[in-house]
């Protein structure tokens, strides 16, 4: 089975620092001959990153609060949708659709650290094949997460505007983004394994959680996890990326046990939402379902895996932190259990012979397109990236995700198709018009604080 995994970004979020309370103790330490102690300078410099660090967040923090358009909420509440601004319009043209004609409209609740992004690449290449609408958000790549998702965040909205594809990262909330789709909006999703999910947020998203920077050696996801209490504090600045970011992502209470009733409940309610439900580990057998659901073709699922992490930058899970992991997200891996059941159950249904034969011709197809597109076959590490264009966004104070080198001698008709395959998130929504200022300023001080 291919496995891919990818990473996303996501901006600095508007929360309140938890106050950090630092006990001194006196021990004797060596002193030179000005009088100032090694502990004692690197302890300053460490305060100076530290107080830069924060004070470079704070600006960027008021930037997006004045961006962000929520207060408009109670102007649009009664607003007309794009539903029943259609409605009447349907009724006078309602005609049989043919039994198979491929889906335009469609709702990709992009979830973190799933794979997503390539997902997301396959839609905008869709939509710009069909010349298809795109609901999109204004001056950064995500709807104001984690912020819950409101139409008026919609780049240039206005009362009844009606969408083919909502895909950019939000904190889902079904009743807002109905009002921007036809009734006929197909609505998917896709999940990853909770414990390999929470690795990868935590080694992403720790400089951004200040409640990771107290954790002590070299191994801190182990020592989160062999206590998390102990580093966890639900109000804290961004802490929904440390536990149930999945429950999180779909606008529910991701601080929720496990037991709780309302955990099943939220399931439920996301199994009469959402039409399908993809999962990261069985990347082409999902791909596959999608092309079925949406009557799309084969050339519609090509990809190359987006935003993978180099090896050495993955954690090692053993046995026992994986299931501390299971146990810490434990609505998240409620919900994978359940949809991962209804995921095989349709497998069964389309045929597993059926499934095994597209699901090899989908990689033959892609085998010929790497040979094609990308210069050595393979991603490499970003220092070895030499189009810029090309780089892929990477997490604050390193450079671990891997990216493309496009061959020079593409044959031309394939060039153009070469290039979108491998074009970053960032980078394709700028070359869809997307304004994403605020997106790029924080790029500038993540990059120039590390």
């Amino acid at each position: 089975m291919s496995h891919v995994i990818d990473y996303d970004f996501s901006d600095t979020r508007k929360h309140t620092f938890n106050k950090c309370h630092v006990k001194i103790t006196e021990t004797p330490v060596a002193v030179n001959a000005r009088g100032k102690t090694k502990a004692g300078r690197k302890s300053q410099s460490n305060l100076r990153g530290l107080a830069l660090w924060a004070f470079l967040t704070s600006i960027l923090l008021v930037l997006y609060s004045l961006s962000n358009p929520t207060q408009v909420k109670s102007r649009y509440s009664h607003a007309p949708s794009c539903a029943l601004s259609m409605s009447k319009s349907w009724q006078r043209n309602l005609t049989i659709p043919e039994e198979c004609s491929p889906k335009m409209n469609i709702m990709f609740m992009k979830t973190h650290k799933t794979a997503s992004s390539t997902i997301l690449n396959i839609l905008f290449r869709f939509g710009e094949k069909h010349k298809l609408k795109f609901a999109f958000p204004d001056g950064r790549n995500d709807f104001f997460y984690p912020s819950p998702f409101l139409c008026s965040q919609v780049k240039d909205y206005q009362p009844g505007d009606c969408f083919n594809i909502v895909c950019n990262h939000m904190r889902f909330d079904a009743q807002e983004v109905a009002k921007l789709l036809p009734p006929d909006a197909v609505y998917i999703t896709i999940l990853r394994d909770p414990a390999q999910l929470f690795e990868s947020s935590f080694h992403y998203y720790h400089r951004a959680v200040p409640l990771t920077w107290r954790i002590s050696g070299d191994n801190k996801l182990a020592e989160f996890l062999h206590n998390p209490r102990t580093f966890y504090t639900p109000e804290a600045y961004n802490s929904f990326y440390l536990k149930n970011l999945l429950f999180f992502d779909f606008g529910f209470d991701n601080n929720l046990e496990a037991d709780d009733p309302r955990v099943m409940r939220a399931i439920q309610t996301l199994s009469q939402q959402f039409h399908l439900v993809l999962i990261a580990e069985y990347f082409e057998e999902s791909l596959i379902l999608l092309k079925h659901v949406l009557c799309w073709t084969m050339e519609d699922l090509l990809f190359f895996k987006l935003n993978a992490r180099k090896g050495s930058s993955v954690s090692h899970l053993t046995p026992e932190l994986r299931a501390k992991a299971l146990e810490w997200n434990g609505a998240d891996w409620k919900l994978y259990q359940h949809f991962n059941s209804t995921f095989w159950a349709r497998v069964e249904a389309y045929g597993k012979n059926r499934m095994k034969q597209e699901v090899n011709e989908l990689r033959r197809r892609n085998a010929e397109m790497k040979a094609i597109c990308i210069e050595g076959g393979g991603a490499v590490e970003a220092r070895m990236i030499q189009d810029r264009t090309l780089l892929p966004w990477q997490p604050v104070g390193e450079s671990s995700i891997l990216g493309y080198n496009m061959r020079y001698d593409i044959d031309p008709k394939f060039r153009t198709l070469c290039r979108k395959m491998l074009t970053p998130e960032i980078q394709y929504l700028s070359e869809l018009g997307v304004n994403l200022w605020l997106t790029r300023l924080w790029g500038w001080l993540k990059d120039a604080i590390y």
